[in-house]
């Protein structure tokens, strides 16, 4: 008479008992979870890291906080933070980006060609634009700022789907150009980390 259901499964239950007992099961299955569990936390980390350094989206830290930065560091366009969030928010660019790139361009226009072309950052002229060794001039720091902004929401997210900091900076800023490339990318990161934390200083 074969056995019942009930029967086959208290066999396998008692099987299972008898195997989960071993000391060797139980390596196995807590190797098993540490495993599984160190597979996720990497998952979930490569998805949230690229996002969090993500240019496009909503402003992380004030028009206020701007001005604020700006003054701390003696820039020539300080008083000018209410029009670096706004360009931010109309081409749906975090702000904090945009600081961070001016930072690293010019240190905030108190360095280099950014002193005469009053550009955010650095661009490369091209036809249409005034000039100043070789890159664009503007007659005021706020078209500056609209500038590089429509060239990251148009050209690089829009066109080029390029988004994230890894992303862009190796094309804005290649090596070939003689750029240290993965330190610009911290600088621009750790820039944005300080700000978004509250603090003022990088």
């Amino acid at each position: 008479m074969a056995p019942s259901r009930r029967s086959r499964y208290r066999k396998l239950r008692l099987r299972f008992r008898k195997l989960s007992l071993q000391p060797r099961f139980r390596l196995f299955v807590v190797a098993l979870v540490a495993l599984l569990v160190l597979l996720i936390f990497s998952y979930i980390y490569q998805l949230a890291e690229p996002r969090y350094y993500a240019v496009v989206g909503k402003p992380s830290i004030s028009a206020a906080f701007i001005n604020q930065v700006l003054a701390w560091y003696g820039s020539p366009a300080a008083g000018k933070g209410q029009a670096l969030y706004d360009d931010g928010v109309e081409y749906g660019i975090d702000p904090v980006y945009a600081l961070a790139f001016f930072m690293h361009e010019s240190r905030f226009g108190t360095t280099g060609v950014a002193t005469v072309t009053r550009s955010l950052g650095n661009i490369r002229v091209s036809e249409g634009y005034a000039q100043y060794e070789g890159y664009r001039k503007y007659r005021r720091w706020e078209d500056g700022f609209e500038d590089w902004y429509k060239l990251i929401a148009k050209q690089y997210v829009a066109q080029w789907g390029l988004s994230t900091v890894d992303q862009i900076v190796p094309v804005y800023a290649p090596s070939s150009d003689n750029n240290d490339v993965k330190a610009y990318i911290a600088s621009v990161k750790q820039a944005v980390d300080t700000w978004r934390s509250g603090s003022i200083e990088v």
